[in-house]
């Protein structure tokens, strides 16, 4: 499904509304980015006309919050999600609204969280409604609230994690009365549920401004509530000669300024890789040492993917980073059995973006990797990820019983195939003649 086709079917359905006698209009981020010039993703629409009013109009709709005025209208297989003008009563959760009544566009507007969010565009007459001061905000870059801050954040606590998601995604930065507001009601994140609490720092770390977003999470005081763990390599001390960044905390923002990948498993598993540093730091013989800091980071990583709700393949992958992200240092003295193995391993791809922005925030010395970039180069995808000359049914040929030996002795074999001291499945089972008591 194109954009295009979203835009054609929301103005299909926009126009039905207002060919109906009812007021529509475009609603919210679709507005806000057509002023920036950006595509938009969706295109809510928001009417007077109520639920029941739009079903009616609409062969095929989905009640996604009757009772909040949402419908979203399916027209040509693109969903459009209508929205009756509203006002809310108390949110006695945090997150919902104890009631609500239907109102006006411009008392609508007013419930909203931001002003750049506030604004409603009717494409028939090319206007733009703005009652909330939206379009000097856009043109000032600011992320503003709409009336009172403290009030909309306590309406839904999650939107001070919003205040940073956009600013981190517009590029714009937050306006002082609604920063200070974040700041006095930051440790009121922890009510809100660590899904949604994660969604919005998946968010926050998929755009290219990120290192700014986990900044800015530091000095409203969110990070505290969400990632205490990351607060304690400030100030943990590195050696200049392999760290002339400065501490672990300046050199894991560097690390994932530098990363290439925007996938949330391998920016959280740079953003956690010296994680356990803080933990393992001592000084031996005045030298500063960090002793097993990376399993000691996999176990801190690990109740982090819990905490944040990541299913297990994002925590696996997260834990794998961390846990491994000082193995290419060892590359050039690994057999050539175990750089393949290594070379075949599932997340490999992942560790080494990660490793390799690890190095560019740090000495910068790629060595390693160019070793592994040529080492590739010179091999063919057969000589890489060979399929096994022999596998278990071979064993029990031989009359071998099953057992934990068999990985062993399959190990062994495959080890000499990717050496090139076995090159054919005659020489793999001459081979096992070895293991035949």
């Amino acid at each position: 499904m194109t954009d295009s086709s979203k835009k054609e079917s929301s103005l299909v359905v926009l126009q039905k509304l207002k060919s109906a006698g009812y007021e529509a209009y475009f609603a919210g981020g679709s507005v806000r980015d057509m002023l920036l010039n950006r595509e938009p993703k969706d295109y809510d629409i928001a009417t007077n006309a109520k639920p029941d009013d739009v079903e009616k109009m609409f062969k095929k709709t989905v009640l996604v919050g009757k009772q909040f005025g949402v419908v979203k209208v399916i027209h040509e297989g693109c969903e459009v999600e209508v929205t009756t003008f509203r006002s809310e009563g108390p949110y006695v959760d945090g997150r919902r609204p104890s009631s609500v009544s239907f109102v006006s566009a411009k008392e609508d507007v007013s419930r909203r969280d931001f002003t750049v969010n506030g604004l409603l565009y009717d494409p028939v007459k090319d206007e733009v409604l703005d009652f909330v001061g939206g379009k000097k905000d856009i043109k000032d870059k600011l992320i503003r609230c709409i009336g009172n801050p403290e009030e909309r954040f306590e309406e839904d606590k999650l939107r001070m994690m919003r205040a940073v998601r956009f600013a981190v995604q517009l590029d714009f930065k937050i306006e002082s009365d609604t920063f200070n507001a974040v700041k006095k009601l930051s440790g009121s994140i922890i009510v809100v549920s660590w899904e949604r609490i994660q969604d919005e720092f998946r968010k926050i770390l998929a755009y290219k401004n990120r290192t700014n977003g986990v900044k800015l999470l530091v000095e409203c005081g969110l990070l505290r509530y969400i990632l205490p763990e990351l607060l304690e390599t400030k100030g943990v001390q590195q050696p200049p000669e392999f760290h002339p960044e400065g501490d672990v905390w300046t050199h894991t923002l560097l690390t994932l300024e530098k990363l290439n990948s925007y996938d949330f498993d391998v920016s959280l598993g740079a953003l956690l890789h010296d994680i356990g540093k803080p933990r393992a730091f001592a000084m031996r013989n005045g030298k500063m040492t960090y002793y097993k800091h990376e399993h000691i980071g996999e176990e801190i990583a690990e109740s982090i993917c819990k905490r944040l709700k990541l299913s297990n393949d994002e925590t696996e992958s997260v834990k794998y980073i961390v846990r491994n992200h000082l193995r290419f240092k060892d590359v050039k003295n690994m057999k050539v059995s175990k750089l393949k193995r290594f070379l075949q391993e599932k997340l490999f791809d992942r560790l080494k973006l990660a490793a390799i922005a690890d190095t560019l925030a740090s000495n910068g010395n790629m060595e390693f990797f160019e070793f592994i970039d040529d080492f590739v180069k010179k091999q063919s995808s057969e000589e890489l990820k060979p399929n096994p000359f022999i596998t278990g049914n071979d064993l029990i040929g031989l009359g071998l019983k099953p057992g934990p030996v068999f990985s062993k002795i399959l190990d062994e074999v495959y080890d000499k195939q990717l050496e090139g001291k076995v090159k054919t499945r005659e020489q793999a089972l001459s081979y096992l003649k070895k293991f035949i008591p």
